[in-house]
């Protein structure tokens, strides 16, 4: 199975100060566990792309983005939120972030990767339509989806966000939306304290009390989800993949594992080739224990890439 890997140099410039958990650490520890699990030469690596306005524009206001692009900074930072800042180098990293997503799904939908994956940062599924927050300035799934949808002419796509933090600004995105299924799991009561109420009949969320381990996660998944997922019979599925809802991570408080993660991409695999052709974008979301991201990532990728 061909498994496309996009990320670009830029992504690691974007930065929000020292001793931020959403630094360029991340990628660089991803990097660092793909050579040493031995898969990086079985991935195919493609270089991200510069989002372009229009595609900005299916999922974001013009205010929102003329705003980012008129408070990039020239030097130092531009305080968005009381945890998201501008540096220099974040405009042009939110474009790759973006860019990412919207290349991998034209490859797949061109049948050049089964699925792909996006190693990117800014992330993404906190960004609104009109706002930036949670360390987000362009929702990068929402706008994949919606590139799918509109540019493509898919029918029907799914959503699958697995984050500590519930996918705030993608639900804003597409509530109410009959093209668009979104499942995602979080833990509740916690940032951005959403999610949990008057739910849009195309959202299947699943709030979780801290310190859920793996086995409750995959029940609710199993039960809530998977049914959803098949009578809904997506054409495509992207994933916003986040794995702060991981054990070592001190930014939430769940207790999954690798294998947790394993499972679930296992289940999106499942879905994806029985009813989309197995056609996957997934595009990194949070993570933060620097070790634990790593190894969580190559055994996403791993099972993405049926190794």
């Amino acid at each position: 199975m061909a498994t496309g890997f996009y990320s670009h140099a830029d992504c690691f410039l974007h930065e929000m100060g020292a001793d931020h958990p959403e630094c360029p650490a991340r990628l660089q520890a991803i990097e660092d566990q793909l050579i040493a699990s031995r898969i990086d030469a079985l991935i195919e690596r493609e270089t991200s792309p510069l989002a372009d306005e229009a595609a900005l524009l299916r999922v974001h206001t013009q205010a929102h983005v003329d705003y980012l692009r008129s408070h990039a900074p020239v030097s130092g930072y531009a305080r968005i939120d009381s945890d998201t800042q501008m540096n220099p180098d974040t405009w042009r990293a939110a474009l790759r972030a973006a860019g990412a997503a919207l290349a991998a799904t034209d490859a797949v939908l061109a049948g050049r990767f089964d699925n792909a994956f996006c190693s990117v940062r800014p992330p993404g599924h906190h960004a609104e339509p009109a706002r930036a927050m949670g360390f987000c300035f362009f929702n990068n799934v929402a706008l994949a989806a919606r590139h799918a949808l509109e540019v493509h002419r898919l029918q029907r796509v799914a959503i699958i966000d697995f984050d500590v933090h519930h996918g705030n600004g993608t639900e804003a995105a597409f509530a109410d939306e009959p093209r668009v299924l979104m499942c995602g799991f979080f833990q509740h009561p916690f940032y951005p304290f959403t999610g949990a109420d008057n739910q849009a009949p195309n959202m299947v969320n699943i709030p979780l009390a801290a310190r859920t381990k793996g086995m409750a996660m995959r029940e609710a998944a199993h039960l809530m989800w998977l049914p959803r997922l098949q009578a809904f019979r997506p054409e495509m599925i992207f994933i916003s993949a986040g794995f702060d809802a991981h054990r070592e991570d001190d930014l939430g408080n769940m207790g999954l594992v690798e294998d947790d993660f394993i499972w679930l991409t296992e289940q999106v695999c499942q879905i994806a080739r029985r009813y989309a052709a197995g056609r996957i974008v997934s595009c990194l979301e949070g993570g933060y224990n620097l070790s634990a991201l790593g190894r969580c990532v190559v055994a996403h990728v791993r099972t993405l890439a049926g190794l």
